[in-house]
């Protein structure tokens, strides 16, 4: 078996294993990170970089290059509720370097980071390398064991992180106890062509009992269509003609182009699940992003939030673990600061779910109103700021804050 030494052993190459690998190299801390793909490649992951996140970019040094990668900017978001239409909010009077949501494929953020992280000279990310156990020594996480091309590997550390989402194998040995807050949804996520006059910006679609989502992305639409939890295989016993018929009965605008859904095979299903550690370390091990609190799509504030827990833990961690003297309080540390925003997202997130989504879903209503909580957060101007710096944000902004070393 091969065996290698580090000081940190980031598990999961998303955006919260990615950014964290690239800040701790950064700090000085020999890191590896450990994926199980072969690269980034996978379709329909959520791509809404915030201007949090960017902000982030800015602190390194690497924002502008990074808007050199494709994107798209959406500043404004409009809810559509029968024939009644709002902005519920504009991110363009933020005070931040970039104030809209930049639309990426999360395949060119991740990699745009390990390019950066190949001039770190204690850096180091192994692709394909699927982690299956964890080391223990007494009653510590030692390190992680993994399968890779070239065989077992062993990765000693003396800590490890666990950024590998929300079916996490390091929570799961690690056997750290989960509250799940029962999300009453889930999504089925679809592309559908322009068209000739796009409807810029990003829309929530209320009509006829359905709720669709549409994100311009220049040359289609990013598609989410909303069911109750569970309701999947029963949408997809109606029919895929059905299922068209329902989409462009909430927007008449895709009508033209439904078409592009040509089978099921290009629908793909979203579980979603709204879940929160109640514990996010123990001794050497430590859980951040999706693999300490999944959110519900609501706001696409996932990849954000696991940024920040990213920045929050090199910013407690990377002096420390540089110079030998982490202790175990100092992880529970990331919790302490991290844990209040996560239970403030979800918190508003299953209110948008149960008192915008739950009633459309559950009520045929040919025209439905707008819900008296799309009517407060959308009837002022001071309103839509404050819900816009929440979602471009967050609550608890973090910052860059570990040295380069």
């Amino acid at each position: 078996m091969n065996s290698i030494d580090v000081q940190c052993c980031v598990v999961g190459g998303g955006p919260a294993g990615m950014m964290l690998g690239y800040l701790m190299a950064r700090a000085g801390v020999e890191t590896t990170v450990l994926e199980k793909h072969k690269d980034f490649l996978r379709d329909f992951r959520g791509d809404t970089v915030h201007p949090s996140t960017m902000q982030i970019m800015q602190d390194l040094g690497l924002l502008e290059e990074f808007l050199t990668l494709p994107h798209q900017k959406v500043a404004k978001m409009h809810a559509v509720f029968g024939d009644q239409e709002v902005t519920i909010a504009d991110l363009s009077g933020l005070k931040t370097p970039c104030p809209y949501v930049a639309f990426m494929p999360q395949w060119d953020f991740l990699n745009f980071l390990a390019a950066k992280g190949k001039s770190l000279p204690r850096l180091r990310v192994r692709m394909e390398a699927n982690v299956t156990g964890l080391l223990r020594s007494g009653d510590r996480v030692a390190g992680v064991e993994a399968e890779t091309p070239d065989g077992p590997l062993r990765v000693r550390a003396a800590l490890v992180v666990g950024a590998d989402g929300r079916h996490s194998v390091v929570r799961k040995n690690a056997g750290l106890a989960i509250e799940d807050e029962h999300a009453p949804i889930d999504v089925f996520w679809f592309r559908v062509g322009h068209g000739e006059a796009g409807e810029e910006g990003l829309a929530l679609h209320a009509k006829a009992g359905h709720f669709v989502l549409t994100i311009d992305r220049r040359e289609y639409y990013q598609c989410a269509y909303v069911l109750a939890k569970g309701g999947a295989d029963a949408v997809r016993a109606r029919g895929l003609d059905a299922f068209r018929a329902d989409v462009v009965a909430a927007v008449p605008a895709l009508a033209k182009n439904i078409a592009d859904v040509h089978s099921w095979d290009d629908v793909k299903l979203l579980t979603v699940s709204v879940e929160r550690l109640r514990q996010w370390s123990a001794p050497g091990i430590l859980c951040i992003g999706d693999a300490a609190h999944t959110m519900s799509p609501i706001g696409g504030v996932g990849i954000n939030l696991a940024v920040q827990d990213a920045v929050a833990t090199a910013n407690l961690l990377a002096a420390k673990l540089r110079e030998g003297t982490l202790a175990d309080e100092d992880l529970e540390a990331v919790q302490q600061r991290r844990l209040w925003p996560a239970k403030v997202v979800q918190t508003f997130q299953g209110l948008v779910q149960r008192r915008v989504l739950t009633p459309i879903l559950s009520e045929e209503q040919k025209d439905p109103k707008l819900p008296l909580l799309l009517r407060l957060l959308s009837g002022t101007s001071q309103a839509q700021r404050l819900l816009a710096a929440f979602i471009g944000l967050g609550v608890r902004q973090e910052r860059v804050r570990s040295a380069a070393v």
